[in-house]
């Protein structure tokens, strides 16, 4: 049997820190143990947000910890035609539809859905608590959409769960995945994918072929990745990964879903809420097996 693949996979949009230092160690202490290969991805399709200086670090940062990768580096910016590629078959099968609606306006319609309903009954929430998108798009006859499209304004290419649950119950008759690790409720061992807690979630933009949803299956697939191992946080995105591992006929890889890193207010650690990074601990003179024990590996 050929040898098994993991990878770590950063966005360059801030400093690691010590939440991304025990993923990527334990990912490559997992690839040495099972005599297996260890990639390094990186996840650069935020162009905003994503700067050639966090890339630089985060190879300066692992090489420091003691990771080594094979090479060359997949850069997900290199690859928008694979994406493209994926989302015009799903369009061609009736399952993307565009949404028009900045952000503000879905949150217009979620208060005005919430202001109608009984006190007790609040918008759905996805599992990060964002409120699901309303639908109103979808309703939009085809002409309207073309002629929206024609007029030049943003838009998104959102997943039509409905439709999409319905072709992947064709194909496989119970949507699961093999867990190694542990979900935030203690979930494991063979677990049932629930992608309708997402709603109809965006899979591209019109200025960006792709998402983290759809990017991260699709590169997964590409490169061979035969354990995704990542933190508990994306425990139930595994849900819109596995159906869209159905809907585009692409292998599943197993999952084992690790403990987070929290601070000491036993929150998660976030490159956003700029916690300490591992050029900064180092700088204070950290070592690479300070890291390792203040992560809890060995």
């Amino acid at each position: 049997m050929p040898p098994p693949v993991f990878r770590f996979a950063p966005s360059p949009n801030g400093y690691l820190h010590l939440g991304h230092a025990y993923s990527a160690l334990l990912n490559f202490d997992l690839a040495r143990q099972a005599g297996g290969r260890f990639l390094l991805r990186i996840e650069d399709i935020d162009a905003t947000r994503c700067r050639p200086e966090f890339e630089a670090a985060i190879y300066e940062d692992l090489g420091w910890l003691g990771i080594s990768w094979e090479t060359p580096v997949r850069r997900q910016s290199e690859h928008f035609a694979a994406y493209r590629e994926a989302v015009e078959k799903l369009s061609d099968r009736g399952l993307i539809y565009p949404a028009f609606e900045s952000r503000a306006e879905i949150a217009r319609l979620i208060a005005e859905q919430e202001s109608d309903a009984d006190a007790d009954d609040s918008w759905p929430r996805d599992p990060d608590g964002a409120p699901l998108y309303p639908g109103v798009a979808k309703s939009l006859p085809a002409e309207a959409r073309r002629q929206l499209i024609a007029q030049g304004p943003p838009y998104a290419l959102r997943l039509d769960l409905t439709a999409a649950s319905a072709q992947a119950a064709s194909l496989t008759s119970n949507l699961t995945w093999t867990e190694h690790g542990a979900g935030p409720g203690g979930e494991t061992g063979i677990v049932t994918a629930r992608p309708e807690a997402w709603g109809d979630v965006i899979l591209a933009r019109k200025e960006t072929p792709t998402s983290y949803h759809l990017s991260v299956v699709i590169d997964d697939a590409l490169q061979g990745i035969t354990d995704v191992v990542r933190g508990q946080d994306l425990f139930w995105s595994t849900s819109v990964h596995r159906l869209l591992q159905s809907l585009l006929g692409i292998p599943q890889p197993a999952y084992r879903h690790h403990r987070l890193v929290l601070d000491d207010a036993g929150q998660k650690l976030s490159k956003s809420t700029r916690s300490t990074a591992l050029r900064e601990l180092r700088a204070a003179g950290a070592t690479p097996a300070d890291i390792r024990r203040l992560v809890g590996l060995p």
